[in-house]
């Protein structure tokens, strides 16, 4: 009743010493600037957006979420990612126990799965969860927060009106924190994937859902909008935290995919 590792050793290195070392120089990276440091160290909320890239493209825009996440002392974090094997219609929920990682397992939050489960009608979709749009997130999370509860949500044909209820019952829960996972555009040269991603910037940042529609590319465009609902419902601030792309760390500047980070609060 594991759910266990899919993609360790391709998208996250495979062993506890890699990935510490390898959040240890994101944060390097991120403490040699202490202006953008100290702003961050203030910053809290329950809510992010983070990409799911191999983390050599895009851990460092997702670790800057999660270090943040983690100021909010969560007891239970929900990962929703979109689907990239399967298709499928709605939503799945991982009903397994726990959920390995090479820092060691995480405790899936069983009761609140079967709450939800009841209450918007969910089931598991096995083939579903072995998806690296909510795994890369998990190392994270055991670095930052190792004795949290999490919970995995992936989603294929769904409707943000499907989503947006649920996310909205996560955070209304006590010590619950929401993580969104999307990478934007895909494959683009760097001018054009950036203007591409700027649309998806500005629909976010001024939690405005119609604008997502005017150009946005996004693998999770589902989970982003139906979260700018929430957070337009919930009078949430939106915070943009980083924005770039593959060729920062490749230098291929002709196949751009596009990485950025939020948080909600």
């Amino acid at each position: 009743m594991k759910r266990n590792m899919a993609v360790a050793g391709s998208f996250y290195p495979v062993s506890s010493e890699e990935i510490n070392t390898m959040i240890d120089y994101f944060n390097t990276i991120l403490d040699s600037h202490p202006d953008i440091a100290a702003r961050f160290n203030t910053l809290s909320g329950n809510a992010i957006i983070v990409p799911h890239a191999g983390w050599v493209y895009s851990g460092f825009t997702a670790n800057i979420a999660f270090r943040i996440l983690a100021h909010t002392h969560p007891k239970t974090v929900v990962v929703i990612g979109p689907s990239h094997k399967i298709g499928f219609e709605g939503v799945s929920i991982c009903e397994n126990k726990s959920y390995q990682t090479p820092l060691g397992d995480l405790e899936i939050d069983t009761a609140l799965v079967n709450e939800i489960q009841q209450r918007f009608s969910l089931t598991m979709l096995n083939d579903a969860h072995y998806e690296h749009s909510t795994e890369v997130q998990m190392p994270f999370i055991k670095h930052y927060m190792s004795n949290v509860n999490v919970i995995e949500m992936v989603y294929a044909h769904a409707d943000p009106l499907q989503i947006s209820p649920i996310i909205e019952y996560f955070l209304n829960q006590p010590d619950t924190a929401v993580v969104i996972s999307t990478d934007l555009s895909h494959y683009y040269g760097l001018d054009e994937a950036k203007k591409l991603d700027s649309i998806c910037l500005e629909a976010i940042k001024h939690e405005n859902s119609t604008m997502l529609h005017q150009g946005c590319e996004a693998c999770g465009k589902i989970g982003v909008e139906a979260m700018l609902d929430v957070a337009n419902k919930r009078n949430m601030e939106a915070v943009l935290l980083d924005y770039r792309t593959s060729a920062d760390a490749s230098g291929d500047s002709e196949r751009v995919v596009g990485y950025a980070s939020a948080l909600f609060r």
